[in-house]
């Protein structure tokens, strides 16, 4: 598979109770309590649905440093689509910069939320998300063959008033080794994606089980159906300490497309 030595160094009731959230670990670290009668239940940042994570804005937690893997495109190991022109975009479908491959697979729009865990969760305005991920055969765009031309299902947003980003994509394989997930990196402004030191956090999106039984049930995804049943999110290797603050909420269906949204606390 496309997986790297690299890559692989590196759900829940009422969503860790007392005794685990008093453990207060750097990497899940609790900055904001809601305190009324009662504590209010939270998962990274605000509460959940029986399809995973939470857009609410609540109560908000840091998310963990994760490593951006073996096909980053950032520059720093040689591919960098973030120099490409049209990288800024919200559809990453097709392929940009004199490349024409389109992304096949089941449509799928992810809305990331940023706010300040350290600042009452204030949502952040004006920074670049860089959002990438396989395709639907488990291959990354600039690095895997077949691919390497292709420099799809990458691309930047900036966050708007509510610290809010979309973009439309397709729903990622499951491929050997590794949960369904997606990459991002924050960085302080657009102008600061010239150069993969300038980021401020590097983390991973998990996608929840349900909604990646349904999508690999269809027409391209055969593969990843044996590949999921070989891996968990207790046993990968980036969320197997915990994913709460990193499991999407998604919504939708194969006939329609899905929606994944995620709150992204960071230290500001």
């Amino acid at each position: 598979m496309h997986l790297s030595d690299d890559e692989r160094n590196h759900h829940h009731g009422l969503q860790q109770d007392l005794r685990v959230l008093a453990k207060r670990t750097d990497r899940r670290e609790l900055l904001r309590w809601m305190a009324f009668t009662s504590l209010v239940p939270i998962i990274g940042c605000g509460g959940t649905d029986s399809s995973g994570g939470s857009g609410d804005t609540s109560g908000c937690a840091k998310i963990p440093e994760e490593t951006a893997g073996p096909y980053p495109g950032d520059g720093s190991n040689g591919a960098n689509a973030l120099v490409l022109s049209g990288i800024v975009r919200g559809d990453i479908r097709s392929s940009i910069a004199g490349a024409s491959g389109v992304a096949a697979g089941i449509p799928l729009t992810i809305t990331l939320t940023l706010v300040a865990s350290d600042d009452s969760c204030t949502p952040l305005r004006g920074y670049a998300i860089y959002l990438w991920h396989c395709d639907q055969a488990g291959r990354y765009s600039m690095y895997s063959s077949g691919v390497t031309s292709e420099n799809y299902l990458r691309g930047v947003q900036v966050t708007d008033e509510e610290g809010k980003v979309t973009f439309t994509s397709i729903f990622p394989a499951c491929y050997s080794g590794r949960w369904p997930h997606i990459h991002f990196e924050i960085y302080p402004s657009v102008e600061a994606t010239s150069s993969s030191r300038n980021k401020v956090a590097t983390s991973q999106l998990a996608l929840p089980e349900d909604s990646c039984d349904a999508v690999y049930a269809t027409s391209g995804y055969s593969q990843s159906v044996r590949n999921l049943g070989q891996v968990s999110l207790s046993s990968d290797n980036v969320f197997s300490d915990g994913a709460s603050t990193q499991l999407a909420t998604v919504t939708g269906n194969t006939t329609d497309g899905y929606a994944a949204s995620l709150v992204v606390g960071i230290q500001v």
